[in-house]
C-alpha cells in the first residue's frame, strides 16, 4: 500500500492462518481450529465484498469483518496467558498478533485484499521455473525471459488469452508501423469471453 510517496506494509490473513494450519496438523490443538474458524469468518465476509467497489467493500468490512477481527485479537491475546509459551501454538498466536496490526489497512481501504494469495499464484510459474534460469545461458538470455514473462503476465493482466495475443502480434509485427505499434498492445486485443 502506498502513502503519498512512501509504501507501507499490508499483512496477509493467508501466511497468518497457515501458521495455525500447521500447528493444527502437527499437535491437533484445539485453540489452532478455533482460530481458522474465526479467521474462515474473515473470509465469509469477502466473499460478499468481492466485485464490489472499493468505498463498498470498506464499509462493509468496517461493519462485518472489523468486529470479526477485533474479537480474533482479543481472543488469541487471552489464549496466549493460557498456554506455555515455548510451544509451536505460541508462536502461531505471538506471529498472528504481531500482524494483525498490519493487516487493519485492509479494513479501511477496499481496494486491498485479505491476503496476497492472487500475487502469490502470479509468482508461482516464476518460482517453479527458478532451476531452470539457472540455464538461461547468459544475462541475455535472462532478460529476454524476463521480457517474455512480463508480456505474458501483462496480457493475462487485461484478460486476453497470452498466447494468441502472442501468436497474432509475430504474426502481424513484421508488416506493421512503428508509429502504430500501440495497436499491437494486449490492452488492444480483443479480451476473452468471460
Amino acid at each position: 500500500m502506498f502513502e503519498g510517496d512512501k509504501a507501507r506494509e499490508v499483512a496477509c490473513m493467508a501466511h497468518i492462518r497457515r501458521k495455525f494450519v500447521d500447528v493444527h496438523r502437527a499437535t491437533g490443538a484445539a485453540i489452532a481450529i478455533e482460530a481458522i474458524k474465526r479467521i474462515a469468518n474473515l473470509y465469509v465476509v469477502e466473499t460478499h465484498v468481492r466485485d464490489r467497489p472499493p468505498d463498498e467493500r470498506a464499509q462493509i468490512r468496517q461493519e462485518q469483518a472489523k468486529p470479526v477481527l477485533d474479537a480474533l485479537e482479543e481472543w488469541l491475546t487471552a489464549r496466549l496467558t493460557t498456554i506455555s509459551g515455548k510451544t509451536p501454538l505460541a508462536g502461531a498466536i505471538r506471529y498472528a498478533l504481531s500482524r494483525i496490526p498490519k493487516l487493519r489497512p485492509y479494513l479501511d481501504d477496499g481496494r486491498l485484499e485479505i491476503d496476497n494469495n492472487s500475487a502469490e499464484r502470479a509468482m508461482r510459474p516464476i518460482a517453479l521455473g527458478r532451476k531452470n534460469y539457472l540455464f538461461m545461458g547468459s544475462e541475455g538470455g535472462g532478460k529476454a525471459a524476463a521480457i517474455a514473462y512480463t508480456l505474458i503476465e501483462t496480457a493475462k493482466l487485461n484478460g486476453v488469452d497470452p498466447k494468441a495475443w502472442l501468436t497474432h502480434v509475430i504474426a502481424n509485427i513484421a508488416d506493421h508501423p512503428a508509429s502504430k505499434i500501440d495497436d499491437l498492445m494486449p490492452w488492444n486485443f480483443p479480451a476473452e469471453p468471460a
